[in-house]
Order: C-alpha cells, then structure tokens, then sequence
C-alpha cells in the first residue's frame, strides 16, 4: 500500500473515532469539604442523610465526588483551623454543619469558596448573611429556627406543667447565637409567668456543677438551649436531668431518644439529607449568595414515658396527643 495512502486513511480513522474517545474519559470528580463541630461517632446516622441527599441527586462518593471530612469532636476552638485545612484543599464547595460556629468559621476562612451551611439562631444578626431572601456573598444553607424554636419549649414545658414557677435554663456562652435565644426565651418566660435560672455551660466539666445549681435553687423544669457541645452530650445531660427528677426540654429528638423527657424541632437528618439539593445547584453553576436560605416547615414533638416514670411526672393526655412519637 501506498504510505500516503495509508497515513491518509489513518488520520481518517483518528479523527473518526476522537469523538468517541472524548465521550468515554470520566467525568469531572467534584471535590466537597465537610465540616462539622461535633464527632462522625455521634453524628454519623446524619452523615448518612447527606451522603443518602447527594445519591438521591446523582452523586456517588469515590465515583463523581470526592469528600474531604473534617470533625472537630466537640472542640469549637478547633473549627477556624479546620476549616483552614479544607479550604487549602481548594475544593469545588464546603458544607458547614453543626451550627452557627461552625458556619462562621467556614465564613472567615473562604470568601471565595461556596459554602452551604445547616445553622440556627438570627443568622442576620450573627453576621452569617445579610438576609434570608439574599444571603450574599458566597454562603446559603438551610436554618434550623433555632430562636424561635426555643420559645416553642418553653411554653411546651408551661403546659405540660400548669404549676411551674421556675425553669432553668442550660446555655453555652462561648455559642454567639445562645446570647440571642436567651433574649427571645426571658420575654416569653416573663409572659408565662416563669421565672428563669440562667446555667452556663462551657466545657462537660460544667455539666455536674451546672446541674447542682438547678437543685439547689428549685428549679422546676430545665429547657436546654440549642448548641453543638450541648447536643454532642446529650446523654450525659439527659442522665443528669434524669438523676435530678428535672423535666427536660431539647432541640432534637436524638436527645429525647437517649433519655431527655421531651424534644420538639427539626428532623436533623432530613435536614442533612436537604443539603444535597444546594451542593446540586451551586455545582449546576447556581451562585450561594442569591439561594434563598431555607426554612424548616415541618418539626417534631417527642416525648419519652420511660423518663417521665423514672422522675415521677405525669404527661397530660392532651399533650401526649400532639406527640409525634412516645417512646415507652
């Protein structure tokens, strides 16, 4: 054969199939951050509901995204390295999780970086964004109505006990957002006619200290604000309530489940699992600054009998009504 035949006939059959070689190289690997102010331990049912939110939109960890995790383990003073690591990563996104803190944090590493946050609390007020409508800048995310919310507990408290006068309340001062619940919680509190005991709790070693101020000044009741550490303890602190005979109050229904009386608020793994949809369109070409952040419309309300016997109470039938789940 003629060799500039052959070469002819050989760059037909280069060019021909080049399309077809293009179409089978993989596709892009989306690289995510994750970071998280608690442990993969205790939250790891709720990393599933996000790993479960990315599947349900077409992305496989380890085939077209890669995740770089991060966990602080309970340790807030850790979270502005971490989230210094992740963003040295260069990824495509970071999900911030575990609270305002953790957000915040996340915020001051990366002004560039998109950010998809689960948080609670006045997120305008903390400086997280400038509105709900339009966050600006490089964040959205999803709230967790974590203010609003801890209004809602402490009228439960008051009509689950018509009698009680006094209610101590277990906040952590180094969370920006518990100073804002403890705004919106004393108003109601003066409302319902309750008079408030303020419990601060830094660090676990103040769990024991904390709870031996509620007994030794009456309280009646405990309401325990929205925070991180707090929930990453939530069953050293529902044992604690438990072994004080205080009706308790949470955030999640994880902590009525490990032993605290009752919980009202958001499904924190559907939570999780709604994140997905924000990595999906910021990775569609979506910028964070214009999503609206997200608002929980449905909450849950959980009441466990086996710790209102274990304390001597009685839940009202009209209570026990509207509970979601009662556990016994």
């Amino acid at each position: 054969m003629n060799w500039k035949i052959f070469i002819c006939l050989l760059t037909t059959v280069l060019l021909s199939t080049a399309p077809f070689v293009e179409a089978q190289q993989p596709k892009k690997a989306w690289r995510l951050g994750f970071i998280s102010s608690v442990s993969l331990k205790l939250n790891a049912h709720m990393y599933a509901g996000f790993l479960q939110g990315l599947q349900d939109l077409g992305y496989i960890e380890g085939k077209n995204i890669v995740i770089e995790s991060r966990w602080a383990e309970g340790k807030a003073n850790r979270l502005p390295e971490l989230a210094a690591e992740l963003v040295s990563l260069k990824p495509d996104l970071i999900v911030s999780t575990g609270g305002t803190v953790t957000a915040l944090a996340a915020k001051k590493a990366t002004t560039t970086i998109p950010i998809v946050f689960t948080a609670g609390g006045d997120l305008v007020k903390v400086g997280l964004i400038a509105s709900l409508a339009r966050p600006g800048g490089n964040l959205t995310g999803l709230s967790l109505l974590t203010t609003e919310l801890s209004v809602k507990r402490l009228e439960i408290l008051k009509e689950t006990f018509p009698k009680l006068r006094r209610v101590a309340v277990l906040g952590n001062p180094v969370n920006p957002v518990s100073a804002i619940q403890l705004g919106e919680v004393q108003a109601a509190a003066k409302t319902l006619g309750l008079q408030l005991q303020i419990v601060e709790a830094r660090d676990p070693k103040d769990f024991e200290p904390a709870f031996s101020a509620m007994t030794e000044k009456g309280a009646g009741a405990l309401l325990v604000l929205s925070d991180a550490m707090l929930n990453a303890h939530r069953e050293r602190i529902a044992g604690l309530a438990t072994e004080s005979r205080l009706p308790s109050i949470y955030e999640f229904k994880e902590s009525a489940e490990a032993g605290g009386l009752m919980s009202y608020g958001t499904n924190i793994v559907d939570v999780y699992r709604r994140v997905g949809k924000y990595v999906d369109r910021i990775l569609k070409g979506a910028k964070p600054g214009e999503l609206p952040v997200e608002q929980p419309l449905n909450f849950e309300f959980l009441i466990n009998l086996k710790t209102a016997k274990q304390i001597g109470v009685t839940i009202p039938p009209n209570v026990l009504a509207r509970a979601d789940k009662v556990i016994k």
